[in-house]
This record gives structure tokens, C-alpha cells and sequence, in this order.
């Protein structure tokens, strides 16, 4: 694959997860049960992603006791060709708790603010909200039929086969 395909390729999977401001979310319940449902989230420029959840929610308790959970990105069906083909970026989170504590939580709560507004405000005076940090360990870029890219995970960018 030359340099400016290459090039194209990385530019698109970033301009996916770029275009969404919720991501899907895959986790497995208590009885090893997979489950989906969606958070709005913000990322830092580590590629690091933040959600702002109840514990209320199935999702949230499946992620604090797994501490993982796999998350989509994937490109609206009205902007695509093909239903069977449709781009979509698949990571593979490690979770964690940001504490209040964290000199981490401040910053990024003012990042959600900045992104959602008044809501979580709101949000954080419900006791029940928990700040998680997803860390992708492992990803991949699916850009249509046979065009599937690792990402390199250090230099957030795709990886292509010389």
C-alpha cells in the first residue's frame, strides 16, 4: 500500500471516532452475559477515553467488577455505501475509577462540561455518577471488505503490512 493510501486510511479512522460523541459499548454482566449500550465520552490526547456513568446502570457495574469492556465506533448507515461494509473502529479498553481524589478528575469533568454543558453539572450532584478511564490495549481500524488495520496502540495510528 503506497504512503498517500496509507496516509487516507489513517486520516479516516481518526476522522470517525472524531465525528462521534457517544461510543458503543460491549461489556459481560455478573453471569457471563455480554451486553451493550452507548455513554457520550471524551478523549484526551493520549487516545485515552473518558465516561461519566451511573452505577445504576448494568454497564457500569459490569465494567468496575471486569474492569474491561470493548467499544465501537462506527459510520452512520446513511453515509455509507454498503450496510455490509460500513468503517468502523473496534478498541479493547482496560477500565479503571477515576477517583475524586485524582488530580485527573478535576481536569477532565471540566472537559465533559466544556463538551456536554450544564448536564454534568447535574450529573455530579447525584452521588451515584462514576468518572472511568477507558484505555484502549488493542484496536483495529475496519475500513470495508478485506481493509482491516491493527492500530498501534504507542503511536495511536494505524499499522500497515510492507
Amino acid at each position: 500500500m503506497d504512503i498517500l493510501s496509507q496516509n487516507k486510511h489513517n486520516k479516516s479512522y481518526q476522522q470517525l471516532i472524531q465525528s462521534q460523541k457517544t461510543l458503543i459499548l460491549s461489556t459481560v454482566n455478573a453471569e457471563n452475559k455480554p451486553e451493550s449500550s452507548y455513554a457520550p465520552y471524551t478523549r484526551d490526547e493520549q487516545g485515552v477515553f473518558y465516561i461519566y456513568v451511573s452505577e445504576l446502570a448494568t454497564h457500569t457495574q459490569n465494567m468496575l467488577k471486569t474492569t474491561s469492556a470493548s467499544i465501537l465506533f462506527i459510520q452512520p448507515e446513511n453515509e455509507c455505501k454498503n450496510l455490509f461494509a460500513r468503517k468502523r473502529v473496534v478498541f479493547s479498553c482496560a477500565i479503571k475509577e477515576v477517583k475524586v481524589q485524582d488530580e485527573c478528575y478535576y481536569k477532565q469533568m471540566l472537559i465533559m462540561k466544556e463538551t456536554f454543558g450544564e448536564t454534568i453539572e447535574l450529573l455530579q450532584s447525584l452521588s451515584d455518577f462514576h468518572l472511568l478511564v477507558l484505555t484502549p490495549v488493542n484496536g483495529k481500524y475496519i475500513a470495508g471488505f478485506g481493509k482491516t488495520f491493527p492500530i498501534n496502540m504507542d503511536t495511536n495510528s494505524l499499522q500497515f503490512e510492507n
